[in-house]
């Protein structure tokens, strides 16, 4: 694509409007502005659109929404399924009701029935949504926890989990074939409404849901107990989390919730944040403020689509809020919900325990202690949703608990996606059994650390925006798969997968197997003493990502150790070739 010719086009075609030329006529003398919104197409990639706001090809506006839109919407006719129907919803971010509208319209226009929700909703209750309306299909119009320029949307198959092949690869083609803007249907509201193509959702949906994660809950007694007593602080960041959030609180008997008032309202600036991502410390300021003036023993933060929880608890040694990352927060739920079962005796002996392949090795032990199987997939909670489903077709297992250690994980088969109303609850409920027990939930962090080893994770990510950032990242992945590294610091590699071309390398007897799962641009280190390394462009920023793991039984020496192996990987994969 010549993105010159292509700015000129959009500038002077008619399928473009007039407001939409006077954007781009406004950075005319701008011309790495230019190349910047025109030197590609916004990826319809395997999870969606996700990008910056704004005219261009490689924007989010309503012309790539509609592109998208019409060619899943080409899909859904191919396969007849038009009259199941979509789901629609979306957070609090700029141009989310705007899009949402938008996108069902065409699918109306395309004889479609959409189910579109009346305002703002948590990304878990779509999922739920779909499967619950028994749609085809659905749609979130989010861009998770990316700063507040973006906006994305997801798309959803009828078993409430994202696209995952073949479909995935069917709707991009669909897309793709879409070339003229001209060819977009539309239709109006009313005429949509008349036909009954054009349906809002709301306050039922609501109630099936809640009462879906109530049937989660394992100890309903102590909770109304210790909900008289346990202090929690809450905030869903500006986003789409608070009413779910309270409400299910609220109804289970939890007492004293105290939401951070400034962040409580839906607002796509984000204003009183940075970055509205659970994962960073300083989304936390205002929460944490708040804990201390109420004494709260637990903070607690949801992104702006809410499948993310963030946490921070009190040490009631020290007083201070501790945080926790991903890992530490499912593994806390994970030890938590597993072992209550096995107590109750409702534990099956064909269970399993599903994580994404950088998610942390402590739930290899977790599984090995109470006899659940472990299931390891690629990056992003699509592959969990799919291992659900297959399970259930094949009633070969019973799906227990799965996470990915960015924040996100589901207690239920209920949805197909990671749900952070539902950690909230599982989390909160979690924090009351163990105050039943004079425990903090700190304290039970120490305990799960002394009874199977002190596993610690981290991570960098290294940000390269535009073109040639892009091809920066391309080529640093590139440099790490030629190179044959056998060591990171102090570390030997054991074994080397690279799941883009389906290799499982032994590096003591040079044998090569297969990796057993889906081709995905990611580059793995097997370490010795349990320790893991590894590398992967993300799929939804402009950024490569590198993880690290290792295990200790020393909590003294574990801090460092991380830096170490973390500082190795980075000085590898940013140095031109890698060393070894």
């Amino acid at each position: 694509m010549n993105y010159l010719e292509e700015y000129k086009r959009w500038c002077e075609d008619p399928a473009f409007d007039e407001e939409t030329k006077k954007e781009l006529l406004s950075i005319k003398d701008n011309e790495e502005e230019i190349k910047d919104r025109f030197y590609k197409e916004l990826e319809f990639g395997t999870a969606g659109l996700r990008g910056v706001i704004g005219m261009g090809t490689n924007r989010m506006n309503k012309y790539t929404v509609g592109k998208a839109t019409q060619g899943l919407a080409n899909f859904i006719l191919k396969k007849g399924t038009q009259d199941k129907g979509v789901v629609i919803s979306f957070d609090s971010r700029h141009m989310s009701p705007e899009f949402s509208k938008m996108t069902a319209l065409i699918l109306n226009a395309n004889g479609i029935k959409t189910y579109i929700m009346d305002k703002l909703r948590p990304v878990p209750e779509l999922s739920f949504a779909v499967r619950e309306l028994k749609a085809t299909a659905g749609i979130m119009i989010t861009a998770s926890h990316n700063p507040p320029k973006y906006n994305g949307y997801k798309v959803y198959w009828e078993d409430g989990a994202q696209i995952v092949p073949p479909n995935d690869k069917d709707i991009i083609t669909e897309v793709r074939n879409v070339t003229d803007y001209a060819d977009i249907k539309t239709i109006t509201e009313e005429e949509a409404r008349k036909k009954g193509l054009y349906n809002v959702i709301g306050k039922e949906i609501d109630d099936r849901y809640i009462e879906e994660l109530k049937k989660c809950v394992l100890n309903p007694e102590i909770i109304k107990e210790q909900g008289k007593k346990l202090k929690i602080v809450y905030t869903p960041l500006h986003g789409a989390g608070n009413e779910m959030v309270q409400r299910i609180l609220k109804e289970l008997g939890f007492e004293n919730v105290y939401v951070v008032p400034e962040q409580e309202k839906p607002d796509g600036d984000f204003p009183t944040v940075s970055y509205p991502n659970p994962e960073d410390p300083k989304a936390f300021k205002m929460a944490l403020e708040l804990a201390r003036e109420k004494d709260a023993d637990v903070v607690l933060a949801t992104d702006p689509d809410s499948d993310r929880l963030g946490i921070y608890s009190k040490d009631s040694k020290t007083g201070e809020y501790i945080c926790y990352t991903g890992n530490m927060s499912a593994m806390l739920i994970a030890e938590y919900e597993i072992s209550q079962r096995e107590e109750k005796g409702i534990l099956p002996e064909n269970g399993m325990i599903v994580k994404t392949i950088v998610s942390t090795n402590l739930t290899d032990a977790i599984a090995e202690e109470y006899g659940l199987d472990l299931i390891e997939v690629l990056t992003g909670f699509k592959y969990i949703g799919e291992v659900i489903k297959k399970s259930e077709e094949k009633k070969d297992r019973q799906y227990i608990f799965g996470f990915e250690e960015s924040y996100g994980c589901l207690i239920g088969t209920y949805a197909r996606d990671k749900d952070g109303v539902g950690a909230v609850m599982a989390l909160c409920e979690a924090a009351a059994y163990y105050q039943s027990k004079g425990l903090t939930l700190w304290d039970q962090m120490i305990n799960i650390y002394e009874k199977y080893g002190y596993y610690k994770e981290g991570q960098v990510s290294i940000v390269l925006e535009g073109a040639d950032g892009a091809e920066k990242i391309k080529s640093m992945m590139t440099a790490m798969r030629e190179k044959d590294i056998r060591s990171i610091g102090d570390y030997n590699v054991l074994r080397f997968r690279d799941y883009e071309r389906n290799i499982l390398k032994d590096m003591a007897t040079g044998g090569i197997r297969e990796t057993g799962l889906p081709k995905s641009n990611v580059l793995y280190y097997e370490l010795e003493n349990n320790s893991w390394c590894c590398v992967r462009p993300s799929g939804t920023e402009p950024k490569i990502k590198l993880y690290v793991g290792i295990k200790d039984y020393d909590p003294d020496k574990v801090d460092k150790r991380l830096e170490d192996l973390q500082t190795a990987m980075k000085n590898l994969v940013i140095l031109p070739g890698g060393h070894s």
